[in-house]
């Protein structure tokens, strides 16, 4: 998968190791990593024993551990790095790497903290939880404003990396080390990964798309499953610019208001240079087999580092507008099927935030 230079920039850092040696953060690249600063006094220093099983778990996989123990909060990592280390080791038997003492907040934050930070913000504790609360609680009287700051807030905030480099999540120290394992599972598995990635993407490079690469998504479309086998789909991917581009005018002249309040406006189909067209029979059926085309097609984009974003808008202008014709005309459907959606791809312009899914929508019966 391609990463963006922004996603790239954690390799840009140097640390130093519990020897004292400098280590790039570019030895890492490929791996998922759990960034974490740590204390030997705290309360939530047991976590070094689900913090191990958990790299013990993965580490074969392709994960990595980065403890960097701080004597920020509450003294409570106090003593050399190698005290510490034996500490750690003795009591815990930990094998994942440990780094020099930092610190994460402040004047002398380490560099990569201040990155971090600026990455994943604070989101709050869990206020359903007893933990949380005291938390919450004991930081409000220190500072009424702490949950406005990025800060870290305590021992054993954790980062998650991506193997490309993109900081995925930011733990706090209450938050449950069974989520952060399925987090880290997912991030794990190319297909998960591609997955949990994917995000709606509306602004694109003008770079062209390999047309290697498109036949090579398309076929992961067409592989999707369909009832019967019926495969109940057409599929158009339309690569020619002029066509676009022509098509294109006809909507600005149909919607001057709308294009005019959009100062990146470049096409109506989200601005991308590419288009897969999927059609369904015209009498109606294959809508969810379709569904699955799509969805393998956006997945596929997704693990070669291309966006993509599901459209219906346009098709309904294209379906409406008579001057429009020339555009449903040139792509040869059978008369027996009609335009269902379209699904804009490209190289990303953007690195659009995940938001919320509601998980209490699912529910188990066992």
């Amino acid at each position: 998968m391609l990463a963006s230079a922004s996603a790239q920039e954690i390799y840009n850092y140097t640390v130093k190791d519990d020897l004292g040696n400098d280590v790039s953060l570019a030895d890492f690249k490929g791996k998922v990593l759990l960034i974490v600063n740590t204390a030997t006094r705290c309360g939530f220093t047991p976590q070094y024993k689900e913090m191990e099983a958990l790299y013990e778990k993965y580490r074969d996989q392709g994960f990595e551990i980065l403890d960097f123990p701080c004597n920020q909060f509450g003294q409570q990592a106090p003593g050399t790095i190698a005290e510490i280390h034996e500490f750690c080791t003795a009591n815990f038997a930990i094998k994942f790497p440990q780094f020099d003492k930092i610190d994460v907040n402040g004047e002398n934050e380490a560099p990569l903290y201040t990155y971090l930070k600026s990455k994943r913000a604070f989101g709050g504790f869990d206020l359903n939880d007893d933990l949380g609360k005291r938390m919450d609680g004991m930081l409000k009287r220190q500072d009424a404003d702490y949950a406005k700051k990025s800060s870290i807030k305590w021992n054993f905030t954790k980062f998650l990396v991506s193997r490309d480099g993109k900081v995925l999540k930011r733990y706090e120290p209450t938050d449950k080390m069974a989520d952060i394992d399925t987090d880290v599972c997912l991030e794990l598995n190319p297909v998960t990964s591609s997955i949990m990635a994917r995000r709606s993407v509306r602004k694109y490079l003008d770079t062209p798309v390999e047309h290697e690469k498109l036949e090579a998504i398309v076929k992961c479309g067409i592989n999707a499953p369909s009832g019967m086998n019926r495969q109940p789909w057409v599929v158009r991917v339309v690569e020619n610019q002029k066509l676009i581009a022509d098509v294109n005018e006809v909507y600005k002249k149909a919607n001057p208001e709308q294009v005019s309040r959009d100062p990146g406006f470049k096409n109506m189909f989200r601005n991308a240079p590419t288009l897969i067209c999927v059609c369904t029979p015209a009498n109606g059926g294959g809508e969810l087999d379709a569904g699955l085309l799509g969805e393998n097609i956006m997945l596929a984009a997704q693990s070669m580092g291309l966006g993509t974003c599901c459209l219906g808008g346009p098709v309904r202008f294209l379906l409406s507008n008579a001057n429009a014709k020339f555009f449903i005309d040139s792509l040869d459907i059978p008369t027996d099927y009609k335009l269902n959606y379209i699904i804009a791809i490209g190289y990303p312009d953007e690195q659009p935030e995940a938001k919320l899914r509601d998980a209490s929508k699912v529910k188990f019966i066992r």
